[in-house]
């Protein structure tokens, strides 16, 4: 049996669309065109999570009703969202990481179901709940990586197993929570384990067979983290030899973090995969002198070679766990009088950052929380934040208890990615409004062990009544266009539309639907459990669908995910978060909704 897809009520089958010159890109670059499915995880290679459906729109969407639920049968912290394909949608769920195949004709029939075997020990090694972000499709597979960082590919028809690899090494802290993305021939994959003292990597395997063509490390020489020390820039200028080491104390780069558990982009045009780099091990920044290149980094890299063109790293040193992992958003907007091909990143550390995607080119670094205080602001031509003492865990080499300090370590917007709409020109950021006290501590590697370091607490900052904001942003001018409070951090992707709505979650379990232009709340709707997932939206038969996946957890919700009760456990966020249990409880459902 061919299974059909559809583009623009054209019907193709997937046979007639893989040639011998073709590659997945070619697919998927057709594919994402069709707003009727939803092919990708953040909707297109530019991550833009804007869909042209508008049957949904700002008259109508206090309308809208369940359609129809789904149960995933898996508690803890549901983030990422579907994929859908044709008349096919594939959900998946937090460890043990089960991928099901929905008809979406018979009213969410199970076409098929995976669910990998996994060491229940790989669970106590994943830092902030057993997460994982989604799946890709490509060349008839479903490709899904595992939390104990096996990649499979699964026959999209019948789920059966075509090729599985091992990406890590679960027993040293490697894990997998990150959604894949192909490229060409190749699926690009990440690892997460910053907190266990990990080398962070990208590796791209070859779709056909899952065979490895190459693994570029975050830090070490320059064989290993695929740079050019003359070719490849850092602001225009050349990187020189062994950066990934010189800015390193002796070894400690073979432990150095770095790991890239976001999200990942394509410009097809230049040819350019983008995606970012986490925390340096260990958190305790006086075990770790120098700039601690490349974490909290951006990488342009060719998706054949994995040679970098430019990298960029934002937070040099970080004391504060400040990851650069969120997502590159990938836009062609006017800034400054010239057109450019822009790409856009909101940083944990508080800074929204325009760049020149083709150069690497800083061309604007605001505050997207006016209460960011770490740093007063980015040097545009160094690139560095210019850090306030007052705020550094570390002073003359000397551990220091540190309080006020904005934005906590799950940053102004950790993963949840936000969407952008090329219609409003804007950029819709689900955001975090909590601060922090940080105390560090000296800690000695153990290979599987935690290699933290530090213990924090979290909280609104002073005289605030709430812990996120859903805002609009102008990334022409680095400037809040509207913002919304939310009682706790909004944890969930957003998704713009071309009915001039955009759909965000909240932890408590509301489905939200605002207003583009101004924000004004237009709709809401409380599902069984707090929301991290992120927002989705497909046409079938002719009506246009919302889905949403709903299950407490993640980061901000691991003291309910885990039964936490130690306000300092989970990383600091078990008492910032303490109330929430007021509000939500543990659940695995996808709702689907839809004006009657």
């Amino acid at each position: 049996m061919i299974r059909t897809l559809k583009y623009s009520g054209v019907v193709l089958a997937t046979a007639l669309l893989a040639s011998a010159a073709a590659t997945a890109s070619d697919e998927l670059l057709n594919m994402q065109k069709n707003a009727d499915d939803w092919v990708m995880p953040t909707g297109n290679y530019a991550n833009q999570r804007y869909s042209e459906l508008d049957q949904i729109n700002r008259d109508n969407v206090g309308d809208l009703n369940v359609a129809w639920t789904f149960s995933t049968g898996v508690l803890r912290g549901h983030e990422g969202g579907p994929l859908v394909i044709g008349d096919t949608m594939y959900v998946h769920t937090p460890f043990p990481n089960i991928v099901y195949a929905l008809d979406l004709n018979d009213s969410g029939r199970i076409i098929w179901k995976y669910e990998p075997k996994q060491d229940p020990d790989t669970i106590p090694v994943m830092c902030c709940d057993t997460v994982n972000r989604g799946v890709a499709y490509g060349d008839g597979k479903i490709i899904l990586h595992q939390a104990d960082t096996t990649v499979v590919a699964l026959n999209a028809e019948t789920g059966a197993v075509e090729w599985k690899v091992a990406n890590g090494d679960a027993t040293k802290g490697e894990t997998g929570t990150s959604a894949p993305m192909i490229v060409k021939d190749k699926v690009m994959i990440g690892i997460s384990g910053g907190e266990f003292g990990v080398r962070g990597s990208m590796t791209a395997y070859n779709l056909k067979d899952g065979t490895r063509a190459w693994r570029a490390y975050s830090m070490g020489p320059d064989s290993d983290i695929l740079v050019d020390p003359v070719k490849t820039t850092h602001l225009g200028e050349p990187v020189g030899k062994d950066s990934g080491m010189n800015t390193w104390e002796g070894d400690q780069w073979k432990i150095g973090g770095g790991t890239t558990w976001g999200w990942y982009a394509y410009d097809e045009e230049l040819d350019l995969i983008y995606y970012g780099t986490g925390n340096p091990s260990t958190w305790n920044p006086s075990q770790r002198p120098g700039d601690n290149r490349w974490s909290m980094a951006i990488f342009a890299r060719n998706p054949d070679t994995g040679m970098a063109k430019w990298v960029y790293q934002m937070t040099p040193h970080d004391e504060w766990d400040f990851d650069g992992v969120n997502e590159m958003i990938l836009s062609d907007q006017e800034v400054g009088g010239q057109m450019r091909k822009l790409l856009v990143h909101f940083d944990r550390n508080g800074f929204g950052y325009s760049m020149d995607r083709e150069t690497g080119q800083l061309l604007i670094a605001e505050k997207f929380d006016p209460v960011v205080n770490w740093a007063t602001h980015v040097d545009l031509k160094t690139g560095r934040p210019q850090v306030v003492s007052k705020y550094s865990t570390a002073q003359n080499g000397e551990d220091v208890n540190t309080t006020g300090i904005c934005p906590a370590a799950l940053g102004t917007k950790d993963q949840q990615p936000a969407a952008f709409s090329p219609k409003s020109g804007l950029h819709y950021v689900p955001t975090n409004h909590v601060c922090m006290d940080y105390e560090p501590f000296r800690v000695s590697y153990t290979a599987g062990q935690p290699y933290v370091g530090a213990t924090l607490s979290m909280y609104p900052p002073e005289g605030s009544d709430h812990m996120g904001n859903f805002i609009a942003w102008d990334a022409t001018k680095g400037e809040i266009v509207w913002s919304n409070k939310e009682k706790f951090s909004v944890w969930s992707g957003a998704l713009a539309t071309a009915g001039d709505v955009v759909f965000y979650g909240t932890l408590e379990g509301f489905l939200k639907a605002v207003d583009a232009k101004t924000g004004e709340e237009l709709y809401k709707f409380k599902t069984p459990s707090g929301i991290i997932g992120n927002v989705t939206t497909y046409m079938q038969d002719g009506k246009q669908y919302i889905a949403i996946l709903s299950g407490v957890g993640g980061w901000a919700g691991i003291g309910l995910a885990a039964g936490l009760t130690d306000p300092n456990a989970g990383l600091g966020a078990v008492g910032g978060y303490a109330a929430l249990s007021n509000y939500t409880a543990l659940g695995g459902q996808l709702t689907v909704f839809a004006v009657d």
